[in-house]
Order: C-alpha cells, then sequence, then structure tokens
C-alpha cells in the first residue's frame, strides 16, 4: 500500500493538497497520480522485458478513462479489451489496431463484424465463436483463450480459470479446436489463459503457464501450428492493506520466463495487468456528510455509495481511508463508513480506526483506480463523480462531473403519456 506525504496534516497526492483538489472540483472524485502509473507500467514491464520480448497487455476495463489510456499509449502499453466499447475506447485514444487484442465472451456476430471492422486483434473464446469469425474473415491473425483448470483470486466471483469456467476453450477440447482453426485458414499466433484476479504470489501463474507450455508442444507435434506468443493473462495483485505482501514482479518474471524458454520455442510473453498499473496510482475523496453515534456502531457517512465505488458491496473488499485534512491526527475510535445509497448494504469500510471525524472532513479511499470509476453506476438518480489527474504539483480535470439531466438524456417519454 502506498504512503502519502504529509504537508502539515494534509493529505498530499502528487505534489497537490488532496483538500485543495476537494474544493475545487467538489466530491466524490477520483485523483490519479500521473508518475505513479507511468511508474507501475514501467516495473511490470521491465521486469519481464529482460527476460524476454514482452507485451503488456492493459486490461482497459479496470478503468478506460481517455487520459488514462493516452499516458499508457505513450508508454508503449498494448491493449486488453473485453468488448467493442473498449475497443474503440482505446482507438480513440489514439493505440493502433494491431496493439489492441480484444478477448470477449459469448461474443455476438454483430459484435464480431465490428470487430473485424477495426483492424483489431482478436483471442477467440470458443468453438462456436471461431466458427461464426471464419464466415466474415478467416484470413487474419488469431490466438485462443483456453480453460487452464487452474483458478485463483480473491473472490470466488473474480475466479476465471477453473474446470467448467464460462471463459475460454475447455482443456480437452484445445487440440482439436486450433487443427480446425488451421482449416478454416486462420493464422493462428498465440495461446492464452487467465486464472483471476488478486494473485501475490508466483503459484497460480506457474502453474497456468506449465498448463500452457505443455499445450503449445503438443499442439505444434498434433497440429504443426508454431505458435508465436504465450499470454499467461493478469490478475497480479496490489496490497490493499498496509500488511499486505507486495508481489515480487523480478521472481515472478523469472520463473515464468524461464519456463517459457526452457520448454518452448515461444519467444513473446505477453499478460494483462490492469489492477497493478492502475490500482495505487488512484484514490477516491469523499466529504464527510453526517456523523452519527447509534449506540453499538458510530457512522461516517460520506458523500460516495456504492455508486461511486462498489467494491466493498460487492465483493467484501478492503480499501484503506484516511482523513486527508487530519493526517497527522491521532486515531481516537472506531467508525463504519457509509455512504448515501438506500441499502444497508452501502458502505466504505468496516470498524475502521479514525480521528475524530466532523462534518465537512474529507475521506481518502486508497487504491482506488482499479475497477472504482468503471464500475460506478447512478444509481438511486446520482450522477456520476468527476475524475482528475495531478502530475508535479499541477492538477487538470480529466473528466467532468455528470449533471442530472445526464440521467435523462436517452430517456424518451411516449407522447400519449404527456397528455
Amino acid at each position: 500500500m502506498r504512503d502519502y506525504e504529509n504537508d502539515k496534516g494534509t493529505m498530499m497526492i502528487g505534489g497537490v493538497s488532496t483538500v485543495e483538489i476537494a474544493d475545487r472540483f467538489g466530491t466524490p472524485v477520483y485523483v490519479t497520480d500521473e508518475q505513479i502509473l507511468r511508474q507501475n507500467y514501467r516495473a511490470i514491464h521491465d521486469a519481464f522485458a529482460k527476460h524476454m520480448d514482452t507485451e503488456i497487455h492493459y486490461a482497459c476495463k479496470a478503468n478506460t478513462n481517455l487520459a488514462i489510456l493516452s499516458i499508457l499509449n505513450q508508454e508503449g502499453s498494448h491493449i486488453d479489451a473485453v468488448s467493442i466499447g473498449e475497443v474503440l475506447t482505446c482507438l480513440k485514444a489514439g493505440f493502433p489496431a494491431e496493439r489492441i487484442m480484444y478477448t470477449g465472451v459469448n461474443v455476438s456476430d454483430a459484435e464480431l463484424k465490428a470487430l473485424v471492422a477495426t483492424g483489431c486483434r482478436i483471442n477467440v473464446d470458443s468453438q462456436s465463436e471461431l466458427e461464426r469469425l471464419a464466415k466474415i474473415k478467416t484470413d487474419m491473425p488469431i490466438s485462443f483463450r483456453i480453460t487452464p483448470g487452474v483458478a485463483s483470486g480473491h473472490s470466488a466471483k473474480v475466479m476465471t480459470g477453473g474446470k467448467g469456467a464460462k471463459f475460454g476453450i475447455p482443456y480437452d477440447k484445445v487440440i482439436e479446436t486450433y487443427a480446425r482453426a488451421k482449416e478454416l485458414g486462420f493464422d493462428v499466433k498465440g495461446i492464452h489463459a487467465h486464472t483471476g484476479s488478486g494473485g501475490l504470489t508466483t503459484e497460480p501463474f506457474s502453474q497456468v503457464v506449465d498448463v500452457l507450455c505443455g499445450l503449445v508442444n503438443r499442439i505444434k507435434n498434433e497440429t504443426g501450428i508454431q505458435l508465436e506468443f504465450l499470454d499467461f493473462g493478469g490478475g497480479i495483485g496490489v496490497p490493499y492493506k498496509p500488511q499486505d505482501p507486495e508481489c515480487d514482479l523480478d521472481e515472478l518474471a523469472f520463473e515464468i520466463c524461464d519456463t517459457i524458454k526452457d520448454e518452448t520455442e515461444i519467444r513473446t510473453v505477453a499478460l494483462e495487468p490492469g489492477r497493478y498499473i492502475v490500482c495505487d496510482s488512484t484514490i477516491l475523496l469523499t466529504r464527510v456528510n453526517d456523523v452519527k453515534d447509534a449506540g453499538p456502531k458510530k457512522y461516517v457517512g460520506v458523500d460516495a455509495g456504492f455508486n461511486t465505488l462498489i467494491r466493498p458491496a460487492m465483493y467484501d473488499s478492503y480499501h484503506y481511508v484516511a482523513l486527508a485534512n487530519k493526517f497527522n491526527k491521532a486515531c481516537t475510535a472506531k467508525y463504519e463508513v457509509v455512504g448515501p445509497i438506500c441499502e444497508s448494504g452501502d458502505y466504505i469500510a468496516h470498524e475502521r480506526v479514525l480521528p475524530d471525524p466532523e462534518e465537512g472532513d474529507i475521506v481518502a479511499v486508497y487504491c482506488a483506480g482499479a475497477y472504482g470509476f468503471s464500475m460506478s453506476s447512478p444509481y438511486n438518480s446520482r450522477p456520476r463523480c468527476a475524475e482528475v489527474l495531478v502530475n508535479e504539483g499541477k492538477a487538470e480535470l480529466i473528466r467532468e462531473p455528470e449533471e442530472i439531466e445526464d440521467l435523462w438524456r436517452h430517456q424518451i417519454i411516449p407522447e400519449r403519456l404527456t397528455r
């Protein structure tokens, strides 16, 4: 978990006062430090690139803000996209189509046609998708997502690689699927799998690479296809709690690359970090509206709820919180940090020790860059919030806050209901 500068009791991010950001741009507001974002990308890229040719496919579902995508484009990142909307968003941010890999699930014919039109790379998820894609175009490079039978993650809801998962080509169907792709005329380039999200050790990644390497060799021996890249997916975790360990990138990169080079003829490794790159680059600032002593519990009511950050309610996820304007004050009691949504499950943090909170204080929610804004919603008819980018002492708005009118923009009242 990242430490932030304390300037006379005020939390700073990217050289800017969090209190000044909250006052200038309003709350709730997501705030991203550009330099941390760049540092995270370079750390994971460089760890692998010193061993093998490396493609970092940023899993953009974590955060698709155009400014953040533009920064990663400058860094030379590739993209892992899971919808035509993400593909088009990344194209708008300046990514060339050949650096965008689409990996969808239960993909419609309409989406396949739209993807082919963009020229992006397609990672096929099923035999059905392969046959339907063949009716649209075959003279194109593809790869396949397979189900490795290895699952990992911080919640059952994010485990994707176990047997029977909805994702990928079942293990016992892999060889026949590659053979069929060759028969149809596709240029098959690679193999991919994903175990889940939140891994802080090398074990699940090493396990899935062992499976993939075995398949690479079987595919060559039984179909004659020599694959060019192996993509072992994403899911590299980050420490959300102060005591959480960090994933050892150097150890991970060495183990993965050493296995691939020793066991196959593949010379390009790909991986799909999303959370690792953006998570701790961003905090969520939210203002205290209400402080309530309910007897067994004390509540700090803030203006961000699960409409703004759904991870605690959806996954029981932990996010560290601090009072940004009382950054040097001693903690005095435990509080529930809760939002304004009309649901009892609307909370940001349970039983957190904080300094005495008061109305108007600013709460900083750490590690909010991954699946924060991207999973937010206008539930309870609350417009989505702003996003701000800070860089070496300057703050810039990178997403305007929605207005109430935005909630109605695409709604239509039939004329018969207005009479």
